[in-house]
């Protein structure tokens, strides 16, 4: 496995780095600043992050020897080799990201559920650490039910008035002629009915009018 060692991750030329998702100072050791490459862990770290689709928040990766035991690292860690990765779960699930992990070719895989990140090295094949609770999935929202939809739609809101409208303008007209026939006495007040029979008959069609429209607009909106 071919690898490189620079004194501080500033030291790296734009040439020897080919991996977008990433940057020296991220894979550099954090409490030195030296950074050692190791080309198939860094190809491997790509293509998973390609796979998953979203980013990879690394808390460790290589670590100077001084560093690995400052922080207490296992004596023959991976992470002093340039080939172990420590990746934050809080933007992850962690089942998902270890099929992923494993996909690409990652063998070795810890896990550490109370600190929020998942090891993972380059082998050999082995496993560790507590199991990451599981997390719920949260359900396919709803679709409301063909007819609760139209019942909110504006379609049978014009409908509605242009009813009551078309209903109010009868009402009108049969009483206009009941107390034409029947009551001379109140005859003056039935041009005033008849006009409110014709503003009936106009809330009417103005009712019908919304109904139609709203009826084409429902149907583009795939209310129908």
């Amino acid at each position: 496995m071919p690898t490189t060692t620079y004194a501080h991750f500033r030291d790296v030329p734009d040439s020897a780095w080919r991996w977008p998702s990433f940057s020296p100072a991220e894979i550099a050791c954090r409490g030195t600043g030296a950074i050692k490459i190791n080309t198939e862990a860094m190809e491997m770290l790509q293509t998973l992050r390609n796979r998953l689709g979203k980013p990879l928040i690394v808390r460790s990766a290589y670590r100077s020897p001084a560093h690995n035991r400052a922080v207490g690292g296992a004596p023959a860690s991976r992470h002093m080799l340039g080939t172990a990765f420590d990746i934050a779960m809080s933007n992850h699930d962690p089942a998902t990201f270890a099929e992923a992990a494993r996909a690409v070719g990652f063998l070795g895989f810890g896990t550490y559920p109370r600190s929020g990140f998942m090891h993972i090295d380059l082998g050999p094949a082995r496993s560790w650490g507590e199991p990451f609770p599981a997390r719920a999935t949260p359900f396919v929202a709803e679709v409301p039910p063909a007819r609760e939809v139209l019942a909110e739609s504006r379609t049978l809101k014009g409908g509605g008035a242009a009813g009551v409208a078309t209903i109010g303008a009868a009402g009108v007209e049969v009483a206009q002629d009941v107390l034409a026939e029947t009551q001379s006495a109140i005859l003056p007040l039935v041009p005033y009915l008849d006009t409110l029979r014709w503003v009936f008959i106009t809330v009417a069609l103005i009712g019908i009018a919304v109904t139609i429209h709203t009826r084409i607009n429902d149907w583009k909106r795939g209310k129908r």
